[in-house]
């Protein structure tokens, strides 16, 4: 069975996203503890003894979903985070990027903008997407933040659309970039590395 995504590495000056795998293991753990991630209540960053399971349930994803989850890492090549993209829909041409977190040393460097710049490239250009999502939780306001930053519009707010692994219920909010937006986000993140 042909699949709409297809394992890729895509590289750019500061950031390379690569194709998740179990050797990833160690390196992911080291760059979670770097903020102890794991203690934001509102995020999915898997602490140091679930670094395994987090990775499997990732790459179950890819193998049953459709997904393409990626490790990140930065100029150096040193793994610094996760992303993916996940929640495919190859008949529409929709997908969504997420399950993102970075490291606390990278966080709002060039970094991200240009991992986004790669990813959105990769899925207007090569997957022919008609439109790209980004969700996060309500109260992730440093997320929601960054979302809109891209250029990415709000759709919405789910309310009451998960239950988080503490049993709170959240709210998510919705973000998407459409194709006839692509050369507009495009240009601005291009105009953001330069800069």
């Amino acid at each position: 069975m042909s699949r709409w995504i297809e394992p890729v590495t895509l590289k750019g000056q500061h950031v390379t996203l690569e194709p998740l795998t179990l050797d990833h293991e160690k390196a992911i753990a080291a760059a979670a503890a770097d903020g102890e991630l794991w203690k934001l209540w509102y995020t999915s960053v898997p602490a140091p003894e679930h670094v395994r399971s987090w990775i499997e349930a990732a790459l179950a994803m890819r193998d049953n979903l459709g997904a393409h989850p990626f490790v990140v890492r930065d100029a150096a090549g040193d793994v610094v985070g996760a992303t993916r993209f996940f929640n495919v829909d190859s008949v529409n041409r929709r997908l969504e990027i997420g399950h993102t977190w970075y490291a606390k040393r990278v966080q709002r460097t060039p970094l991200n903008t240009e991992a986004k710049l790669l990813l959105l490239t990769h899925a207007f250009e090569s997957l022919n997407a008609i439109a790209v999502e980004f969700r996060t939780h309500f109260m992730n306001h440093q997320s929601r933040t960054a979302i809109a930053r891209l250029g990415a519009k709000q759709d919405g707010i789910l309310r009451n659309h998960q239950i988080g692994k503490d049993g709170v219920l959240r709210d998510t909010v919705v973000f998407s970039i459409i194709e006839s937006e692509w050369p507009a986000v495009r240009a601005h993140l291009k105009y953001k590395l330069a800069r």
